[in-house]
């Protein structure tokens, strides 16, 4: 895969330095699962393995940064400025049922803004980088976001609330009504992949609610830098500080938020 800066190389060095163990870790899931004990244990432990390597691996690179870890919270850097938002396993149900469909995801932010974003599925081997001002690129191709105009015409992705948490009533509601309006909808389990995708123009959009800033930081880069629209579901704040995500190109974002909120 063709680097595009020294911030980019950093990123992806250390992504790659994770994924070694975490291919190996995702090979004994298999056999885990008929295990007495369960493979929930190895799974957090695959978890926190993946984050100290890659803040190890960051801090070496740039020892002043901050990070905001999905594992390890936040951790100050003496810059003040740069953080690191790390989700080292996003899609870890997948992971613990053997399903090749899961990422780490990096991004970097500086002030409130996300300047760099990595998403890296290591078991297919799926790059989706994205730099400020630079583009985002799936390995070495160019990604632009969908140019479906109809509501008829498209395929939205969404994630379900966690068993325990809020807003399963809410999510029903919005689906149906996304279900009767589009071409199909689909829950693949991992935000930051979601988003890539809808930076692909695999998905013309992506809405969940209740989501963490590591789940979607790097992703969020990803669908801005591809020529997409990323928003508060709800209004004009931050996704990243609200959790409530909607991701569309320019031309859907609209009428779709109209639907999922069922609003005229």
């Amino acid at each position: 895969m063709a680097l595009r800066s020294a911030l980019m190389t950093v990123m992806v060095a250390a992504a790659e330095k994770a994924a070694k163990a975490l291919k190996r870790d995702f090979g004994e899931v298999e056999n885990l699962q008929v295990s007495r004990k369960g493979p929930s244990d190895f799974v957090t432990a695959a978890d926190t393995k993946t984050e100290k390597t890659l803040v190890a691996e960051l801090s070496k690179a740039r020892p002043n940064f901050g990070f905001v870890l999905e594992e390890g919270g936040v951790i100050a850097g003496s810059d003040g400025e740069h953080r690191w938002i790390i989700d080292p396993i996003d899609g870890t149900t997948n992971f613990l049922h053997g399903i090749p469909h899961f990422a780490m995801s990096i991004a970097l932010q500086r002030a409130d803004r996300i300047i760099a974003g990595v998403v890296y599925n290591p078991i297919t081997e799926d790059w989706f980088i994205a730099e400020n001002g630079t583009g985002a690129f799936h390995n070495n191709r160019r990604m632009r976001v969908s140019a479906r105009k109809s509501l008829d015409d498209v395929i939205v992705a969404t994630g379900i609330p966690f068993k325990g948490r809020p807003g399963h009533e809410e999510f029903l509601e919005q689906s149906a009504r996304v279900m009767g309006a589009t071409a199909g909808l689909r829950r693949f389990g991992t935000a930051s992949l979601d988003l890539a995708f809808v930076a692909a123009g695999r998905f013309d959009a992506f809405w969940e609610m209740g989501l963490k800033p590591w789940d979607i930081a790097a992703g969020i880069l990803l669908v801005q830098e591809a020529g997409g629209f990323v928003t508060d579901l709800h209004g004009p704040a931050s996704p990243l500080d609200t959790g409530n995500i909607l991701a569309t190109n320019a031309e859907i974002q609209a009428p779709l938020r109209r639907v999922i909120l069922g609003t005229p």
